[in-house]
Formats: C-alpha cells, sequence, structure tokens
C-alpha cells in the first residue's frame, strides 16, 4: 500500500466531508454569479424596454467589476483554482475506487451515482478549457472563445455565430454547463446525506426537491446566457460597448471587430 492511499484510508472521512464541503464552497455557490451574470445579456434589458441595449449594458458592467476587483489573480487561485483541484483529485479517487452496479442494482440512486461521475469528468473537463480560455486565451482550436473584456457581449457573440462551427460551440457549452449544474445539484443532495442533515427518506426526498429545482434555475441561467449570444448582433453589440467607453465609433471599426 503507498503512503498516500494509506494517508488516505486514515483519513477517509475526514477526506470526505472535505471534498463534499469544497464541492459547495466556493465551486457550486460560485456557479449562481457566473451563470447569473452569463444571463444578463437577456434579462439585463428588463427595465430597459426591452432593447439589446440594457442586455449589453448589463453584462459589460458585471464584467467591468470583476476585472476591477483587487487582487483577482488571488482570488482566482485561491478561491477557486485551488478549490477545484482538490475537488477534482480526490473525486477522481474516489470515483476509480468505487465501482459502477447499474447492471445489478438499476436503482434510482445508482443512477444518480453513476451520472455524478460522468458529469464530473465533463464538467471538469469543460471548467479548465473555459479558465483557460479566459484567462490565458488558449482556444483549443477555436473551440473556446476568443473574450475580449472590454468588448464582452460582441466577441462572445461572434464566436457562437460562426458558422456550424459556432452552433458546435454552443452545443458544446450546453454539455459543460449541464454537466456541472447536474453535479453541483446532485452533490448538494449528497452532501447533505454525508453530513448526517437529511437522515430519513423523507428529509431527502424533500431535499431531493430542493436541490432539482435549484438544478433546474441554474440551467436555465445557463440556457438563457447561450441563446443571448447565440442571437445577438454583434455589430450592434459593439455599437453599445465602445460608446459604454465614450469611444468615437466609426463603421470601418465596427466592421473589422465583428468580422
Amino acid at each position: 500500500m503507498s503512503d498516500a492511499t494509506s494517508f488516505i484510508d486514515k483519513h477517509y472521512l475526514l477526506l470526505r466531508r472535505l471534498h463534499s464541503i469544497s464541492g459547495i464552497v466556493p465551486i457550486g455557490l460560485f456557479l449562481f454569479p457566473h451563470l447569473t451574470t452569463n444571463s444578463s445579456i437577456v434579462w439585463g434589458r428588463v427595465g430597459h424596454g426591452g432593447g439589446v441595449a440594457g442586455g449589453v449594458e448589463t453584462f459589460q458592467h458585471e464584467v467591468n467589476f470583476i476585472h476591477s476587483l483587487p487582487a483577482l489573480l488571488l482570488i482566482e487561485i485561491f478561491g477557486l483554482w485551488l478549490p477545484i483541484a482538490y475537488h477534482a483529485i480526490l473525486g477522481i479517487y474516489f470515483a476509480r475506487t468505487g465501482r459502477f452496479n447499474t447492471t445489478r442494482y438499476a436503482y434510482q440512486s445508482n443512477w444518480r451515482y453513476t451520472w455524478q461521475r460522468l458529469s464530473g469528468y465533463i464538467a471538469l473537463v469543460f471548467i479548465f478549457m473555459h479558465v483557460a480560455s479566459l484567462r490565458w486565451g488558449w482556444s483549443f482550436g477555436g473551440l473556446m472563445p476568443g473574450f475580449d473584456p472590454d468588448h464582452a457581449a460582441s466577441t462572445t457573440a461572434i464566436h457562437f455565430q460562426d458558422g456550424s462551427w459556432g452552433l458546435f460551440a454552443a452545443l458544446f457549452y450546453l454539455v459543460g454547463v449541464s454537466a456541472a449544474v447536474y453535479h453541483f445539484a446532485n452533490g448538494l443532495w449528497t452532501a447533505a446525506i454525508t453530513w448526517g442533515l437529511t437522515i430519513s427518506a423523507t428529509a431527502q426526498q424533500r431535499w431531493g426537491y430542493a436541490c432539482a429545482g435549484i438544478g433546474a434555475l441554474l440551467f436555465g441561467a445557463g440556457v438563457t446566457a447561450i441563446v443571448g449570444f447565440a442571437t445577438l448582433n454583434p455589430e450592434e453589440a459593439r455599437v453599445i460597448e465602445l460608446e459604454m467607453q465614450e469611444t468615437p465609433v466609426t463603421e470601418s471599426e465596427v466592421a473589422v471587430a465583428t468580422r
């Protein structure tokens, strides 16, 4: 038995609980402001006469706020990247030492466990690619958007509307977001059992309904964001972004930026 395996065995319950809580705080909770911000491209139109300008301005304002935070890189490292790394490494270990048993015991809980593992793998790959594209500009062959924080809405819209490739990118985002949301919502349900908060079957069922509702809300926000950017006029968004910067807008600038 290796030293690493021995350490995990000795401290299994503690590591399991830390793994459980790290999936909720801060990783899971981050989904709420993140997906809310992205979906603001649509709901931001409320109170602005339903116009596109409201959505673009709201989304750009949220992006500007995030990038104005002091020590943003440190916040990302200690508030997200390290917890994600810890949760992912232990999650892979737990998944590899567990067993699929849906063929013998095809109960609903076993299927949830199976989908929890699969969604975790998908979410991990998606999150890595998403972070790498935003922080380091890695495009992964054009699959991930070339995000410009000063022109957040227009650059994202261009990516999701790049012919058939843009449709594939939108579907890729849909799968990634769906996996992350399911992993979090189902993880909330199992965490309550892990921490002894839902002991009875009735309590577990009621909490399951609440977790399903949370998952539905987050999934709805993710879909709203994808549809919003896929249907947004990039040229119109670019003009609005330049006006927010109080930059004179010329037709040639807009054409070059949205080409």
